[in-house]
C-alpha cells in the first residue's frame, strides 16, 4: 500500500522560508511524477510544482524563482523549498504521486501560513 506523509508546514512571516518534505512508502514504479499542490478555502486545488523521476521540473508562474522542487529517488522523498514567502502562499499544501500505471496518490496535507 502506497502512503505519502508530508511534513514541514507551519507559520512564517512574509519573506521567510519553509521546506516541505513528502516521504513515500510502499512499492512504486520507478517512472513517476511527484508534485506539490495547494488549496485555500473556496478555491480549486492548484499545481504548484512537479518533478519527473529524471529531474524535469515545472512551476506555477507565481512561485517561479521563489520555490524549488527536488527529489531523492533513493529515499522516495520529494521536497519543496519555499523562499520569499508571501501571504498569498498561505494554503494547505498536498503532496502528489502520479504513476505511469495511472494510479494517483495524495498526502494528507500540511498547512502553510504566511503572516503579513
Amino acid at each position: 500500500q502506497v502512503q505519502l506523509v508530508e511534513s514541514g508546514g507551519g507559520l512564517v512571516q512574509t519573506g521567510g522560508s519553509l521546506r516541505l518534505s513528502c516521504a513515500v512508502s510502499g512499492r512504486i514504479n520507478r517512472v513517476n511524477v511527484m508534485a506539490w499542490h495547494r488549496q485555500t478555502p473556496g478555491k480549486q486545488r492548484e499545481l504548484v510544482a512537479l518533478i519527473t523521476n529524471d529531474g524535469n521540473t515545472n512551476y506555477l508562474d507565481s512561485v517561479k524563482g521563489r520555490f524549488t522542487i527536488s527529489r531523492d529517488n533513493a529515499k522516495n522523498t520529494v521536497y519543496l523549498q519555499m523562499n520569499s514567502l508571501k501571504p498569498e502562499d498561505t494554503a494547505v499544501y498536498y503532496c502528489n504521486l502520479f504513476l505511469v500505471t495511472g494510479m494517483n496518490y495524495w498526502g494528507q496535507g500540511t498547512q502553510v501560513t504566511v503572516s503579513s
